[in-house]
């Protein structure tokens, strides 16, 4: 089958022109300086450009070192049974002794791109120093070469070694967060639901940052959105595409890899969930967290007003960003301080 060449929209920055909201204005002409150089939407063809601009921008030993602040450790451990092993790093805080609470990252990339060293980790870094925290971060294998579900199993192996070896580590097993961005989001939920079934590790939270949640792809937003800003509604589609194929909006796809499809959302870790006002995935966020609340769960939702997907990682000292970090972190801290529950059965 032939594939099209990717050609950016002509509105694809512009929001309004599209009947979609405003940017705000610190983010619409960064966006659209992005948007000149990127070329969107994803396409099946566009994978291959997608890895090359992920592994260029991978985080060097001594960017994660952030001059000596922390120690850092690549480990392979145990895949899922008859798969091969998972790749982690860890990154744990320099100075200082105790066991550390572990954000667990799980890297974005539209399912079908990046790694343990892409450049969002530098965001869980950022929140780990302030708050004193390790990163241990998973490098699944990726779609369409990798389809579902491997990608969560690899991510549950990863948090199942973890869990069982976090004391000799130095780090605290009953104080561990899921964090992901994107499609790492979408492996952060789906772990989530995957541990609580399996009785496996307990994590303290969750932190999705707009997160991949719905392989549907029917919400008002996703159309509203098919070809404005960044991760569009088109781009979606593939990414969801090359994780699920066929499956891909049927009856036979797990919530495991779309948690938007789980019916009980009872028995969660507490959630932190974010969303862009003007991105596709905007409606199944907030549906998510409603979702929760239905089921007596706690959930914190933001939906930041002008904001494009994952906004902050392009555009770090614009206001907002700023207030994005500083609401992530508060989270985090007030998910950790707390004494209830354990993590590990």
């Amino acid at each position: 089958m032939a594939i099209p060449h990717a050609q950016p929209h002509p509105d694809t920055a512009q929001g309004e022109a599209d009947g979609a909201p405003p940017f705000d204005p610190e983010l619409e002409a960064p966006l659209r300086t992005v948007l000149d150089e990127l070329p969107m939407p994803l396409t099946p063809g566009l994978v291959a450009d997608r890895r090359r601009r992920s592994a260029a921008g991978r985080l060097t030993d001594a960017d994660i070192r952030r001059d000596g602040r922390f120690d850092i450790q690549e480990r392979t451990v145990p895949g899922p049974p008859g798969a091969p092993e998972v790749p982690l790093l860890i990154c744990r805080p320099a100075a200082g002794r105790g066991p550390r609470p572990v954000i667990y990252h799980t890297h974005g990339g539209g399912m079908v791109a990046g790694s343990h060293r892409s450049t969002e980790l530098a965001g869980e870094l950022d929140r780990a120093q302030e708050l004193d925290l390790a990163v241990v971060s998973v490098d699944y294998r990726l779609a369409p070469e990798h389809p579902d579900p491997a990608p969560v199993e690899d991510c549950y192996a990863g948090l199942t070694w973890l869990a069982r070896n976090a004391t000799d580590l130095g780090l605290d097993p009953d104080r561990i967060v899921l964090s992901g961005n994107s499609a790492g989001g979408a492996l952060a939920a789906g772990l989530a639901l995957l541990t609580r079934d399996r009785r496996g590790p307990r994590p303290r939270g969750q932190l999705l940052q707009f997160p991949m949640l719905d392989d549907r792809c029917e919400t008002f937003s996703h159309t509203q959105m098919e070809h404005v800003g960044l991760w569009d509604g088109a781009s979606n589609r593939v990414g969801w595409t090359a994780l699920l194929g066929e499956r891909r909006g049927t009856e036979d796809v797990s919530s495991y890899a779309a948690p938007a499809r789980a019916r009980d959302l009872s028995g969660l870790p507490p959630a932190f969930i974010e969303v862009g006002s003007v991105e596709a995935l905007r409606d199944e966020g907030v549906a998510y967290a409603d979702h929760i609340w239905r089921e007596g769960g706690q959930a914190e939702l933001h939906v930041w007003s002008g904001a494009f997907h994952s906004f902050d990682e392009w555009v770090p000292d614009a206001v907002i960003s700023r207030a994005a970090h500083e609401a992530r972190v508060s989270w985090l801290r007030r998910v950790l301080a707390t004494s209830e529950g354990r993590n590990t059965r």
